[in-house]
């Protein structure tokens, strides 16, 4: 292999780590979040206004599903206790979309060059799916807690409350709903901040 091309090659590695941060140290402050990545913000806002979802409501979705890891996936079972099995699911990336349904967003939302460990594509992703919830259960763009439920669930579950019989579930949609509510405290003490020398309302979705 040339130096030109060994060149090339590790200019695309390290293109590939920048492209996928470390999840946040403080995930559970969101200003720090978004002081730590700044483009966070803005794919977090312009979402937001896409879809008309809060961005502590998105934001706290993302951080039950994935942590902010951009390359999350489910546990693999094991197989006779010993060897590894397959994953329970093909959730993947930051908001653990599953292969059909990550499918469905790109086609109805025309971004067909979506990646799930693109933080900008999946914080829409989560934005676009309480949309669908909103449309599809009626559930309150705000109602971090029901939000979640659909998320889980899938719409019809939600319609045909199979949560109900999953106290565990219950009990996880209800840490969404408390996240959400600190976020949107946190987020108030910052915004402005964040905001600072950017045009509040005019970017492009």
């Amino acid at each position: 292999m040339g130096r030109g091309a060994v060149f090339v090659l590790c200019l695309c590695l390290i293109q590939a780590c920048a492209s996928t941060p470390d999840p946040p140290q403080k995930p559970s402050q969101l200003c720090e979040v978004f002081r730590g990545q700044p483009k966070w913000y803005k794919k977090a806002r312009i979402a937001s206004l896409r879809w008309g979802v809060p961005i502590p409501v998105l934001m706290a979705v993302m951080y039950q599903e994935s942590g902010f890891r951009a390359k999350a996936k489910p546990p693999r079972t094991t197989c006779l206790w010993v060897f590894p099995g397959p994953r329970k699911s093909s959730a993947y990336g930051y908001a653990q979309a599953k292969d059909e349904t990550w499918q469905g967003y790109k086609k109805d939302s025309g971004r067909r060059g979506a990646d799930r460990d693109d933080f900008g594509d999946a914080i829409d992703f989560v934005g676009w799916y309480c949309n669908q919830s909103h449309r599809r259960c009626g559930i309150d763009k705000k109602d971090a807690h029901g939000l979640y439920l659909a998320y889980h669930e899938g719409h019809g579950g939600y319609n045909r409350r199979t949560f109900k019989k999953k106290a565990w579930l219950l009990r996880v949609a209800r840490k969404v709903e408390h996240r959400a509510q600190a976020y949107e405290r946190q987020l108030a003490s910052c915004e402005a901040a964040l905001n600072r020398g950017r045009p509040c309302c005019l970017w492009p979705f």
